[in-house]
């Protein structure tokens, strides 16, 4: 272990993230906010931890392994909310405690959009911009960005990207080396965001919300700047906006650069996850609008569609945006959007939750075996597209799989230990788990009032979610730590 290289390394990327702490400062001088002392506080302490960890071994070039690579990411990931945790609690005059501004800071890096605030109107407009700051941040990972700004990495900028990139075959990459993979997610990432706040802006939505929102909408964060998310605006063509872009923040980037770099948007139809995760949504909301509108839910059918699209689509991506109160409709519903929402998007996306591709091995893992049975002797390889899978992947996604759900019923248990009741528990350790943000029972859209044990509980989900497991589990082994 390279400890003195792991030191070296935080302090550089907790350096980097300092400055963007300076950004709010503008945003309050826009709303003409006189306080800004907060985040030049926040900063001053962000930067000096930066440099006392990187100074002392400025000098140490030693090459990260794997491991180094999964302590940093978790360290970095643990480290950076501690800190980002400063500006809730200094812009509210210390009336948040540590716990709870840990809680919203996790929320906001991990992407994942569930708040402790009841009411978001009560906040200053630069601390709500410094939440979907956050969530830009982690949309794509912010381990991403230092590797594709920190030649100083080199090789070990491959075991970064390994341990931060969500999905399950990570030794995949777009360009030949890494550097280049992570600017290529990046500029697509932002060129997103670009076009989702321009798209807001036409549809309706102030310049300055627009922006706000589309960081939210592509990183699939679910902070948002009204306490009735999406309710707020009464505007389908606003709804209809945001479907579109968390959509696409679901999709395997991979993708995406296919289609932007080479012109070839087929690719996205040849993928069989693509295929799946369209068939999942569309399936969904034809069952959702049909029993809307079969309960008189909504008087029209073109609203009971687009009620059920928008929730479905932003639950399944884990942004947790909602335009309607979803746990109060009939039958079945709530709960199918819930397990949508633990499925996830595809792998390579921003997106949290189990992702598609996993589930669309498992089908070809149970086909297979089905077919063994009929025929013992028959050998079925097991391919995704033209590629034949190794037992490794297929192995590694059931041991996730099985992590995953032991997870999710542990930290329930841990939370009904506390006297919540089970519904409750199952959508508060569902959102975070998850990355979803938004959820049923008592904490559906909001965490105030949860106790303190809980929010430890789910700080610790929403970031085992976002490292997508094994990344977080694997420093509690103790073959991690032997030489």
């Amino acid at each position: 272990m390279q400890i003195k290289a792991v030191i070296k390394i935080i302090g550089i990327l907790l350096t980097l993230f300092s400055f963007t702490m300076l950004v709010p400062v503008f945003v309050a001088a826009y709303f003409h906010d006189v306080d800004i002392s907060p985040y030049f506080y926040s900063f001053a302490l962000t930067i000096g931890a930066g440099l006392l960890c990187w100074l002392p071994y400025y000098r140490q070039n030693t090459e990260l392994k794997t491991r180094d690579g999964f302590l940093i990411v978790v360290l970095f990931w643990t480290v950076l909310s501690v800190f980002s945790a400063l500006p809730f609690v200094f812009a509210l005059h210390h009336n948040l405690s540590f716990t709870s501004a840990m809680f919203e800071s996790v929320s906001g890096f991990t992407t994942t959009g569930s708040t402790i605030f009841a009411n978001l109107n009560r906040l200053p407009p630069a601390l709500l911009y410094y939440q979907q700051q956050l969530q830009f941040l982690g949309g794509m990972g912010i381990i991403v960005l230092a590797v594709a700004i920190l030649p100083m990495l080199g090789v070990g900028g491959m075991q970064l990207y390994r341990a931060e990139t969500p999905g399950p075959m990570k030794e995949e990459k777009m360009t030949p080396r890494i550097t280049e993979t992570a600017k290529t997610i990046w500029i697509i990432y932002v060129g997103l965001v670009v076009l989702c706040a321009i798209a807001y802006w036409f549809a309706g939505m102030p310049i300055f919300e627009a922006i706000e929102e589309s960081f939210s909408t592509i990183s699939t964060g679910g902070f948002t700047v009204h306490t009735t998310s999406f309710a707020f605006y009464h505007n389908k063509f606003i709804e209809i906006v945001a479907i579109v872009f968390m959509f696409l923040g679901g999709v395997n980037f991979s993708l995406h650069y296919i289609a932007a770099s080479k012109g070839n948007f087929f690719a996205y139809w040849r993928d069989s996850e693509f295929r799946a995760y369209v068939l999942i949504v569309v399936v969904t909301c034809i069952v959702s609008a049909v029993l809307l509108a079969s309960y008189h839910v909504y008087k029209q059918t073109d609203t009971a569609f687009i009620q059920s699209l928008f929730n479905i689509v932003s639950v399944m991506t884990t942004t947790g945006f909602y335009s309607a109160d979803f746990s109060k409709w009939p039958l079945f519903i709530p709960f199918l959007i819930m397990l949508l929402g633990l499925l996830g998007a595809c792998g390579g996306s921003t997106s949290g939750g189990m992702k598609v591709i996993r589930v669309v091995l498992l089908k070809r893992v149970f086909s297979r075996e089905i077919k063994r049975l009929i025929h013992p002797h028959g050998v079925y390889p097991l391919k995704l597209g033209k590629k034949t899978l190794s037992p490794t992947i297929v192995d590694a996604v059931f041991a996730f799989v099985t992590a995953y759900v032991a997870i999710l019923l542990l930290s329930m248990m841990l939370l009904m230990a506390t006297g919540i009741d089970l519904d409750s528990a199952f959508g508060a350790v569902a959102q975070c788990l998850g990355n979803i943000g938004v959820g049923i029972g008592k904490y559906g859209s909001s965490m105030h009032g949860i106790n303190n044990f809980s929010k430890w509980v789910l700080i610790f989900d929403m970031i085992t979610g976002r490292l997508e497991v094994f990344t977080v589990v694997l420093l509690f082994s103790s073959t991690f730590w032997r030489q």
